[in-house]
Parts: C-alpha cells; structure tokens; sequence
C-alpha cells in the first residue's frame, strides 16, 4: 500500500510541477508587463459641458477596479491611454399623442488608443493583429421624460457602458 501512495504522491508533484508557469484568476485576462496606465483627461468634440472629464473619471474607476493595473502619472506610467469623444447624439425614438418626446436615446463615441512607453500599441479590435490606430467604442442608453428620467443619468449609464467596454477591450485577446 505504500509503494501505491508513493507512486500516486510522485504523480502530484509532477503534475504541480508542469503548473508552476501557470497564472490564475482574472490576472491572466491582462497583460503581465504592464503594471501602470496613465489616462490623460479625454478630449471632446462634442458642446457639451465636463463631458471628457466624466468619461476619464468612469474610465479611471473601472480601471483601478477590474484590472491588476494602477492609474498613475505619466512619467511612471508604462502606458497610456488616451481617448476622444467624436460622437454625441440625443434622438426621439417615440412620441406620445401631444407630440411630447416618450422615449429618448443618447449615445456616445469614443475613439480609444492604448501605447506602451515605446509608442506600441496594446490594445487591438478583434483577434487579428491588424495595424490600427484607434479602436471605436461606442454606447448608448434610452430614457423616458414622462417617468422623470432625464438626459443626465441617461448620459452616465451610457458613459458608464463606454468605461466598462474601454476596458473590456484592455483584456489580451487569445
């Protein structure tokens, strides 16, 4: 019985031995030679007011939560990311008998570039590793006026959408 569990203790450590390389959890979704990403502010087409600021804030969060990687100025960075708001729209998608706007849809977008220290870029759109110079990411979210809802928290959700995809799209692809 012991040359037995002898034999199936050599098995285990041979097997744990071939893992050691191994890495787990959602530290294997990011890149391991980045550890820092500095995100300037995100520039706006758009009118309106703080809108670049609110999207780096969203962007900024769901980074420091999601990823293993630490926002940090940009002389310590190993990265940066920076984006650009080229789109925001508010549409009527449904009217109420008076003519009233019933349902609204908002909708961002925003161009998204992600660099190492060298000018490499890190970040891709698809499996494929095509030369690009920005990936688009795009969001949006409906409100309803007549329920008291407004184009305000419509325009979080939508930015809150857009942070959660930017950094969707910081994940290695396979």
């Amino acid at each position: 019985m012991s040359r037995l569990s002898g034999l199936i203790l050599l098995i285990a450590l041979m097997q744990s031995c071939g893992c050691a390389a191994y890495r787990f959890g959602h530290q294997t979704m990011y890149r391991p030679d980045i550890r820092t990403v500095h995100v300037p502010i995100f520039r706006s087409d758009s009118f309106r007011r703080n809108l670049g600021e609110r999207v780096t804030e969203a962007v900024i969060k769901e980074i420091e939560q999601r990823t293993p990687y630490k926002v940090v100025a940009n002389a310590n960075a190993d990265s940066v990311l920076s984006g650009r708001i080229t789109h925001d729209s508010k549409k009527v998608i449904a009217n109420n008998r008076y003519n009233d706007a019933r349902d609204v849809e908002t909708e961002l977008t925003v161009a998204v570039v992600w660099t190492n220290r060298h000018g490499e870029l890190l970040m891709q759109s698809g499996g494929l590793p095509l030369p690009q110079t920005q990936i688009e990411v795009l969001a949006h979210a409906q409100f309803l006026p007549e329920a008291g809802q407004s184009l305000a928290t419509a325009q979080q959700a939508a930015i809150e959408r857009l942070a959660r995809e930017i950094v969707n799209q910081m994940e290695i692809w396979w």
